[in-house]
């Protein structure tokens, strides 16, 4: 199978967690007869150094015309630091979200037992989490009317949603829950929000039509404390724009690092992958990223193309690393490996070139190959 995608590496650790992606996805392409070609494009803070535009029209050209995107991490200090820019990276991020068409951000939280001990939460509250959280992406306060008067002194955002940007991802969200535990709870705060009681009404007219899911509701702000309090209920979550962005980055913490969680992003067209944390410039360079989200993303591009086989190898891949203590410093400040070397040993599972005898001191050497 042939297969184009758009490559975006952003900024930060953007291109270092990317290439970890793309020696991967060759890895699959090798093994399983695919071919995957590669268009690199510019955004963001890195599109704005080069052409003084977040999203140059090539960008959206490129991604317009291939199969999938993969996109690394968005942002830079000299623009987060400073609220009076008029052009920013995150601005080529929503423009790119709206000319795909891409409407439904799907973020699985997953829990690896061997980092337990990692979580803010003990591990007996870990057991059996498994949850994805559904978040419409193109519509409510962070695409509303936006107003600051005169003086500076008052500002407004808008929040608007439509029957048609509900149904479109709550239909996607009660399929997806049908395939797991067949449960779906929608969180917004429809004792308060006009656009939250109109999520209600849809959803509740929407679930005559999937009848094995049980739904049920609840307020943002108790959810929040019940991602804490008992993960374990959820299964399928479904919600409005900005209570997505917050949750969703609440919910992955629950595995132990950011660095761990992927994302897809679905709608009319081509659809973009991309691990939710942001572009760390701190850590820009240096070699010390977690790829995992990155890596676990393109799984989930590889599940788009319907290579359920070869996704399951790169999460299979993924769980080995982790359970054998291969991980970057974000996961162990001590005894860690750099991005580059997890990347290769993810490889080097995928290619079945690694014995069952490990040599650790070649891999601190960054030598996954064994010697």
């Amino acid at each position: 199978m042939k297969k184009n995608i758009t490559v975006i590496l952003g900024d930060g650790i953007g291109p270092e967690v990317t290439q970890q992606s793309i020696k991967v996805l060759n890895a699959i392409g090798e093994q399983y007869g695919h071919q995957f070609t590669y268009s690199y494009q510019l955004m963001g803070a890195d599109a704005i150094d080069k052409t003084g535009n977040p999203l140059p029209d090539e960008t959206v050209e490129s991604c317009l015309k291939t199969d999938a995107v993969l996109f690394g991490a968005i942002g830079h200090p000299k623009y987060d630091n400073d609220p009076t820019a008029k052009v920013r990276p995150e601005q080529g991020l929503l423009k790119l979200r709206k000319s795909l068409q891409l409407f439904a951000n799907i973020r699985p939280i997953t829990i690896y037992p061997s980092l337990h001990h990692l979580s803010p939460l003990k591990s007996k509250a870990l057991e059996d989490v498994d949850m994805v959280i559904y978040r419409e992406l193109t519509g409510g306060i962070y695409f509303g009317k936006k107003t600051l008067n005169k003086e500076g002194t008052q500002a407004s955002d808008d929040c608007v949603y439509t029957i048609e940007e509900i149904e479109r991802i709550a239909h996607l969200a009660f399929k997806n829950a049908q395939q797991r535990r067949k449960k779906l709870t929608l969180v917004d705060k429809a004792n308060v929000l006009e656009t939250s009681r109109l999520w209600r009404k849809v959803v509740q007219q929407l679930a005559s039509q999937y009848a094995d899911v049980a739904v049920d509701y609840m307020f943002v702000d108790n959810a929040s404390m019940q991602i804490i309090l008992n993960p374990k209920q959820f299964d399928v979550i479904l919600t409005e724009n900005m209570f997505g962005d917050i949750i969703s980055d609440e919910a992955s913490v629950l595995s132990g690092s950011l660095g761990l969680a992927p994302s897809a992003s679905v709608g009319k067209g081509t659809a973009l992958f991309e691990p939710i944390h942001g572009s760390y410039p701190q850590a820009a360079g240096k070699d010390i990223a977690n790829p995992i989200g990155s890596i676990l993303s393109a799984a989930m591009m590889l599940d788009h193309f319907e290579m359920y086989n070869e996704a399951q190898v790169v999460r299979n891949a993924v769980a080995w690393t982790l359970q054998s203590g291969f991980v970057t410093k974000d996961i162990d400040p001590i005894n860690n490996y750099s991005t580059s070397t997890i990347g290769d040993l993810i490889r080097d599972f995928i290619e079945n070139k690694l014995p069952s005898d490990v040599n650790r001191q070649n891999i601190a050497l960054s030598k996954s190959t064994i010697i």
